[in-house]
């Protein structure tokens, strides 16, 4: 069974940092594109960040460019997320999900999804 687990999400003030994390267990991890998707209240879910499984491509949308780093461990099936100078626009459920042989902006190509956590900026 694979399960996607977040961690980190909190609280923080506009211009701070965060650091999300996922775990991943029940696959084979290195063949996974892992990415990172938020969903704020009211609005659909959006693509944040991309990693190949072989860590050589990185995508960010451009909301997020030159704040957010997105990171993976192959050996720890892990991939992390470090948020820095933070907007309140940030504030959403930040979810992990992971597909086969693919890195990229499309949703409908990840097939298993984390259950997310909830990243809130204070102004």
């Amino acid at each position: 069974q694979v399960q996607l687990r977040e961690s980190g999400g909190g609280l923080v003030q506009a211009g701070g940092s965060l650091r999300l994390s996922c775990a991943a267990s029940g696959l084979t991890f290195s063949n996974y594109g892992m990415g990172w998707f938020r969903q704020a209240p009211g609005k659909e879910r959006e693509f944040v960040s991309a990693i190949s499984w072989t860590t050589s491509v990185t995508l960010h949308a451009d909301s997020v460019k030159g704040r957010f780093t997105i990171s993976r461990d192959n050996a720890k099936n892990t991939v992390d997320l470090q948020m820095q100078t933070l907007k309140p626009e940030d504030a959403a459920v930040y979810y992990c999900a992971a597909a086969n042989l693919y890195t990229g902006y499309d949703q409908r190509r990840y097939g298993y999804w984390g259950q997310g956590t909830q990243v809130t900026i204070s102004s």
